[in-house]
């Protein structure tokens, strides 16, 4: 079936059953950015690729709802399939909801299917829509009768990992979550997410490309637990570890039957950003339904020492493979070999060459020219770019290894840079450096952070259209909440332990793009009279070009970190590299 085809068959089902409105998110039964191909309903109906986004269709439009990071890539994408972009203003929030309301003035009905909605977005269609005289139903899949030959869900074998390297074992952490349900006063709890799920049992899988997580859900109350998988995943000693956890088994498919079993008279927690509308709408009209954040998402973002020493193994494992991926590029660029295809497939083979190598963070978006202005770009077959001795290459990209997960973004030039170039690139740098440089008082919530970094790009009159930071999770999801920087007041505050990028950027469309990512890690400072301080270290250990510089931009304290800092990436990564790299690495760390 034609795009075109699979919207008429949509639109057929929807005269059937009497539909206005049919709202496809870009999410699973788990709320996951990154989703399995069974769930992969936004491309498989529109062919847009993007991992954020919203189809709305009614009898004469349909769009697709995404933010500035995927413009260009979905009005590419959309092309001849029926389906017109639609640009968010505020990136995450549900606009397309008051577009429903303007174009149905005496109401209607609205439906989506309630295992790909989280409950928030089902509060903002039901909030606004319902008081205008629209009916809404949440449990309506117009894709299952049309989608022939759908994926299987995955079942790849999942596995336990030992405290040695997680640093808390499986009953402490179970035991975390049991005191804050009972001082909650909560007598139960389930979690749908999957990377809150893999922390809390220490657990991982291969389900979902670049994420180490396992399609699971799961239950816990005062006594008991139960993980619900498909368990051929589990071998017979995982098994046994999760039953010495007190930990029972039951069918991936088995949730709704256990739900119904919650005794009368409990208060149950659901997370609404993170449980779907479906697993909601089936908890029984005699349960107290608490809505907060998971207990599990605000511990596993605050790691261990055990952890961050791990992670900072892997920043090292990774600051090896990047050496060599640049020093590869800058001797081979001239052979005219090199495309945004193969430099990535090229940088994945150094990468799976590190120890404890398991798997890509996320797909290796690496933009050449104005492909760079693309924040979110993904070169296919069709769009790659050929590299050659000119223009500025942007190369943003992860691994998962087994003692992390690390996101870096640097921007080298393949020639001689113009001048706009430099005063770009100059002017992201010293946003990147005055984030890291930050000292913040005990408290200081992200959008602040996010403001500190922007602040010197702002003074050019220069912007970007996405956040400054995200979560960073321990062999865990490259995006991981509940904190983040972005100019939204998600009032979450910074604590010690936190990993977060910072990664200011600029773009210009049909030109370029820079931008250039450190993950950093919160620390605390010694308190004084004044209250308690924090900062940053940086984690980071990849060199920062130095040839695109001009130093007018920067100040003594900026020029003076760049050069701390790529003397600190010199001599950690020397004695692993081979004597010509490490040679290599000497000039492009040299201090200016």
């Amino acid at each position: 079936m034609t795009h075109i085809e699979k919207l008429n068959a949509i639109r057929s089902l929807m005269k059937e059953q009497k539909i206005d409105a049919y709202i496809i998110p870009s999410s699973d039964p788990h709320i996951s950015e990154y989703l399995p191909e069974y769930y992969k309903c936004i491309a498989w109906t529109s062919g847009f690729t993007g991992s954020a986004g919203t189809l709305v269709i009614t009898q004469q439009f349909a769009g697709l709802w995404t933010d500035s990071r995927y413009f260009v890539q979905a009005h590419d994408q959309l092309a001849n399939t029926g389906f017109e972009l639609v640009k968010l203003r505020v990136q995450h929030m549900p606009e397309y909801v008051e577009w429903i309301a303007a174009q149905f003035t005496t109401g209607g009905t609205v439906a989506f299917d309630g295992n790909l909605a989280s409950l928030a977005v089902a509060n903002a269609i039901q909030s606004t829509l319902i008081p205008l005289g629209f009916t809404i139903d949440g449990h309506v899949d117009l894709l299952a009768p049309i989608w022939k030959n759908r994926p299987a869900l995955p079942t790849e074998k999942a596995y336990t990992l030992p405290v040695s390297t997680t640093g808390e074992s499986t009953a402490d952490k179970l035991a975390k979550v049991r005191a804050i349900l009972k001082q909650k006063r909560a007598t139960c709890h389930i979690v749908s997410s999957l990377d809150d799920i893999a922390w809390l049992l220490n657990i991982r899988g291969t389900d979902v490309p670049c994420n180490p997580v396992t399609l699971s859900f799961f239950y816990i109350d005062a006594e008991k637990a139960t993980l619900f998988i498909d368990e051929t995943k589990l071998d017979e000693a995982t098994k046994q570890e999760l039953n010495r956890y007190g930990i029972s088994l039951g069918a991936y498919t088995a949730l709704p039957q256990a739900i119904a079993a919650i005794p009368a008279g409990s208060t149950i927690l659901l997370d609404p950003k993170r449980t779907c509308f479906a697993t909601y709408d089936s908890v029984p009209s005699t349960i107290t339904i608490k809505e907060d954040l998971n207990p599990s998402t605000l511990l596993k973002a605050i790691k261990n020492e055990v952890e961050i020493a791990h992670e900072r193994k892997a920043m090292i494992n990774d600051g090896v493979a990047m050496t060599k991926f640049f020093k590869w590029i800058e001797e081979n660029v001239a052979s005219a070999t090199l495309t945004e295809l193969n430099i990535a497939d090229h940088l994945l083979q150094l990468r799976a060459a590190q120890p404890g190598f398991k798997d890509i963070s996320f797909n290796t978006i690496a933009g050449y020219k104005d492909h760079g202005a693309l924040p979110h770009y993904s070169a296919d077959e069709k769009s790659s770019y050929d590299l050659k001795t000119e223009g500025l290459l942007l190369v943003d990209s992860g691994g998962q290894y087994e003692t992390g997960t690390t996101d870096i973004t640097r921007v080298v030039a393949l020639g001689t840079p113009t001048q706009q170039e430099k005063d770009d690139y100059s002017i992201v740098l010293r946003g990147t450096i005055e984030g890291s440089m930050a000292i913040y008082p005990k408290g200081t919530r992200g959008y602040q952070i996010d403001a500190i970094t922007r602040r010197p790009i702002w003074a050019t009159l220069r912007n970007y259209g996405h956040g400054t930071g995200h979560g960073v999770g321990f062999f865990l999801n490259v995006h991981e909440g509940p904190h983040v920087f972005n100019p939204t007041p998600t009032d979450i505050a910074i604590e010690k332990g936190m990993i977060t990028s910072i990664e200011p950027g600029l773009y210009r469309e049909g030109k370029h793009g820079i931008r250039i990512e450190n993950l950093v890690l919160a620390k605390e400072l010694e308190g004084n009279q004044f209250g308690d301080f924090m900062d940053f270290e940086t984690l980071t250990i990849c060199y920062i070009a130095t040839d695109l510089v001009d130093k007018k931009w920067l100040e003594q304290p900026h020029i003076d970190w760049l050069n701390q800092y790529n003397e600190w990436v010199y001599n950690s990564l020397k004695d692993l590299l081979s004597p010509e790299e490490a040679a290599w690495l000497r000039e492009k760390t040299n201090a200016i």
